[in-house]
């Protein structure tokens, strides 16, 4: 076992926000390994955050990302449960943050949830055909289908998108682990994002 020196537990610490024993609880079960740690107080945030999804966010912010050359904007609404953690800097730049990757990746949803059936009808009926053109048995198309249906939500679903500024998180991931350290929920409430010359995208 390494030793876990408060060096460390103070360097995790910093990177994380994570409370102190937290921190020196994650560094014991990754050997003091300060990259695995990370990941450990990351999928601890995660359940963490399952827990407080049921909770109202009738607070948070508006706001709006305008890429360079004005030909590209987004405006977007974030919530949370209160105006304290609204008010904070990590809030507003995990808002900015959100804006940019509606910008950069154009989502058209939010969550899994929200892609209509139809959308859902077209995309399974091209990738079944798809397997079909490859040669894949009929039997076994329908199993592929499904597994090419998770990229397909990776591309169209703001929450199942990798992060752009770390692509080993989702959008998602990203989201619960703000709402472990505020510990409050906080939750996407809608997007509307516009290109010049084209209709805007709206997720709501």
């Amino acid at each position: 076992m390494a030793e876990i020196t408060a060096q460390l537990v103070k360097q995790l610490r910093e990177r994380t926000g994570a409370g102190m024993m937290e921190c020196k609880s994650a560094l014991q079960e990754a050997n003091g390994d300060l990259a695995e740690a990370e990941v450990v107080l990351r999928k601890r945030g995660i359940a963490s955050a399952a827990k407080k999804a049921t909770r109202a966010t009738r607070q948070g912010l508006v706001s709006s990302y305008i890429h360079p050359g004005s030909q590209l904007g987004v405006l977007v609404e974030v919530n949370c449960e209160s105006d304290f953690v609204a008010r904070t800097e990590e809030f507003q730049q995990l808002v900015h943050d959100v804006a940019m990757q509606i910008a950069a990746a154009d989502p058209q949803f939010i969550r899994r949830e929200d892609v209509t059936q139809a959308v859902l009808d077209q995309e399974r009926e091209i990738q079944r055909a798809r397997a079909l053109a490859e040669g894949k048995p009929e039997k076994i198309a329908d199993k592929i289908v499904e597994g090419r249906m998770s990229k397909f939500y990776e591309e169209i679903c703001l929450l199942d998108q990798p992060f752009i500024k770390e692509n080993t998180l989702t959008v998602g991931q990203l989201i619960a682990t703000k709402i472990a350290k505020t510990g409050e929920n906080i939750t996407v409430a809608r997007f509307s994002r516009f290109k010049l010359g084209e209709r805007d995208q709206a997720g709501e």
